[in-house]
């Protein structure tokens, strides 16, 4: 059959009775029943379904002007979908189908119709459609329902919800776990915490399990990126040390607040894992650095940041110790207790004093509850003391002017009875 196309140099269109030779009839149950004017060529080339019906072996019934008929049953609710395909079936010659799908929930409809009737231009096209747009979670729903009936043609729709290989996710999580520990400009700040957030979120076991599987390999990466980070953050206590009055700079200050910052999120990230006992040997060393390191600097605003920054990572690493999450022998966690006790009383009236309707006030507080935890956290550290040192140190806090925080009550109510 040559091409009405080149007959007529003039393309052909649905509905133009002066060249169609054939009628699709789309009827429902619900009693609709369209007629299409359509044209053969079309339909033989574009649709395995009308192919086989507009074949000579396929009985037809002739209508109006020795026209054939093919009837297309289908529900009321696929109708529209039905009548999309027809034009599509037209339209896909002419390359103009990206404005006509109409949303996702629209071309679904399309693609199962397109799928029923064997038309693998439409297929594709729709494919084409759906594997590139966004999709909302109800789509998504109806696309995971739908999809996988329709067979292998229309697999690269589901690309995208595919299980990541642990191979890849591994190396997204070395990358980005790299980053996180970091000092990057500030300008990438932003970067750098939401990278912090999609690690935790990778670690994190909930209703499913969590997208990473913590193994050795992990463990060592994230310790040794940890490591790394409490160097700079080393190197900076010693600088310091050397030099006190750079500590007044806001770079410095800046530097010193930021790596804190990284130091409390890493004790997340470790704790997950189990690995705190290096962090933990690190701070416990360096304590007296850092707390001279704070004594010393000149007294500003950002000073205060600075301290509760220091705290909440204190408070993390003496809870590791204080609930025997890591190990220390009993010289080690008594100079804990030393040195960061006398620290945290001083510091606490400080903190709560500065309001945040001063223009000057930190941008960060210290919630009733680190302060309330911290304070338990004492009490099972000291606990844990043989009854010696406990002793020492309820006598030098009941001499102290700061014996409201923290309250040790709980430490001594049976004095010569606890510990060991």
């Amino acid at each position: 059959m040559e091409s009405l196309v080149s007959e007529t140099r003039t393309p052909i269109r649905i509905g133009d009775r002066s060249t169609s030779d054939v009628v699709v009839r789309i009827r429902t149950q619900d009693g609709r029943d369209d007629w299409f004017y359509c044209h053969s060529q079309v339909l033989i080339e574009k649709s395995k379904y009308f192919a086989d019906r507009l074949s000579e072996n396929w009985p037809t019934c002739q209508i109006l002007d020795s026209r054939n008929c093919v009837e297309v049953y289908c529900q009321e609710s696929e109708f529209d979908h039905h009548v999309s395909v027809l034009r599509l079936l037209y339209n896909v010659i002419d390359g103009f189908v990206d404005d006509m799908w109409h949303g996702v929930k629209n071309a679904l409809g399309i693609l199962q119709v397109a799928v029923n009737l064997g038309c693998p231009q439409i297929i594709t096209a729709c494919v084409d459609y759906l594997e590139a747009v966004p999709w909302e979670e109800s789509e998504e729903e109806e696309i995971l329902k739908i999809i996988p009936r329709l067979g292998t043609q229309v697999e690269p729709i589901l690309a995208r919800l595919l299980p990541v290989k642990q191979s890849a996710i591994m190396g997204i999580f070395f990358s980005t776990i790299r980053f996180a520990t970091s000092s990057p400009p500030p300008i990438m700040n932003d970067l750098k915490s939401s990278a912090q957030e999609q690690l935790e979120y990778m670690l994190t076991e909930d209703d499913d399990a969590p997208l990473l599987a913590a193994d050795d390999e992990i463990k060592s990466e994230v310790k040794d990126c940890v490591k790394r980070l409490f160097e700079r953050f080393n190197n900076l206590l010693e600088a310091l040390l050397c030099e006190m009055e750079l500590f007044s700079d806001g770079g410095k200050m800046h530097s010193f607040q930021s790596l804190l910052s990284d130091l409390s999120w890493a004790c997340q990230i470790l704790c997950k894992l189990e690995i705190m006992r290096e962090l933990v040997c690190n701070w416990t060393d360096a304590s007296d650095k850092i707390v001279k390191v704070v004594k010393e600097a000149s007294p500003t605003a950002e000073l205060i940041e600075t301290k509760l920054r220091v705290i909440e990572v204190a408070a993390k690493i003496l809870e590791a110790i204080g609930y025997g999450t890591v190990i220390l022998p009993m010289a080690k966690r008594l100079h804990m207790v030393k040195v960061w006790l006398p620290f945290v009383r001083v510091a606490k009236p400080l903190i709560d004093s500065v309001t945040t309707a001063r223009d000057d006030a930190p941008t960060v507080k210290m919630d009733s509850e680190l302060w309330q935890s911290l304070e338990s956290t004492f009490v099972s550290v000291i606990l844990a003391l043989p009854s010696a040192e406990q002793a020492e140190i309820l006598t030098e806090w009941l001499g102290n002017e700061h014996i409201q925080y923290p309250d040790l009550t709980e430490a001594f109510e049976k004095p010569g009875e606890k510990g060991g």
